[in-house]
């Protein structure tokens, strides 16, 4: 089936597969978190985008493979609260930026803009999207096909940015995703939001001005 990314609280998950990485995205909780497995096909190796809840149904889809990692994208309860469980119960390492990392129920290592996460012999690369939270990360993953995948937690969404409390954080948030996220990738690149639906950045990029003048 061609991949969509329309998943549904409860339903089954959706599955992609690149040339070297296979994501499988799941909706889980009350909030319809998106939870997002990387594989990489030449290793196995897997690891975890936000362990948001339903550790279960988590750990079922991990399966007998085991787990190498869990990035958190963000320091909000409903994007970790499955992840004490699953890192319990497979001895992943915990991820989260340094500025939300004392948000989370347990310790983790720390990222900061610019450091890799590998996925076996694949590579994300960790963009700080201040705003939403302090510690706001993006994840990107450059296809060597050509298309890059992006998975952005709450900092972007089909429609707009992610929310933020006040001018000057929403400010903070339209800068970094101006300046790392649109003017640093093609109109091509897919994008992988923490709730809902995907788009790609060009089917976005329009509207840039448009989420400036009304605020959010």
């Amino acid at each position: 089936m061609t991949y969509s990314g329309e998943v549904t609280p409860g339903g089954p998950p959706a599955v992609r597969e690149l040339d070297r990485l296979t994501i499988t995205k799941v909706s889980v909780g009350p909030m319809d978190n998106n939870a997002y497995l990387l594989r990489c096909t030449d290793t196995g190796e897997q690891v975890l985008i936000d362990a948001a809840n339903e550790a279960p149904r988590l750990l079922e889809l991990i399966g007998d493979a085991g787990l190498d990692a869990v990035v958190t994208t963000h320091q909000h309860m409903d994007h970790w609260v499955g992840l004490e469980e699953v890192v319990a119960k497979t001895g992943a390492r915990a991820l989260v930026h340094a500025d939300d990392a004392d948000g989370l129920p347990i310790e983790a290592q720390t990222l900061t803009d610019g450091d890799v996460v590998p996925v076996g012999d694949c590579a994300l690369e960790v963009i700080h999207l201040r705003g939403h939270t302090p510690g706001s990360i993006a994840l990107l993953y450059r296809d060597p096909a050509g298309v890059a995948h992006l998975f952005t937690g709450d900092s972007l969404f089909p429609g707009g940015a992610g929310r933020t409390t006040d001018p000057d954080a929403f400010t903070q948030l339209m800068g970094d995703l101006e300046g790392k996220v649109f003017d640093r990738l093609p109109d091509d690149t897919w994008f992988y939001p923490g709730h809902g639906n995907d788009s790609t950045l060009g089917a976005e990029r329009p509207h840039l001005g448009e989420w400036r003048a009304r605020g959010w």
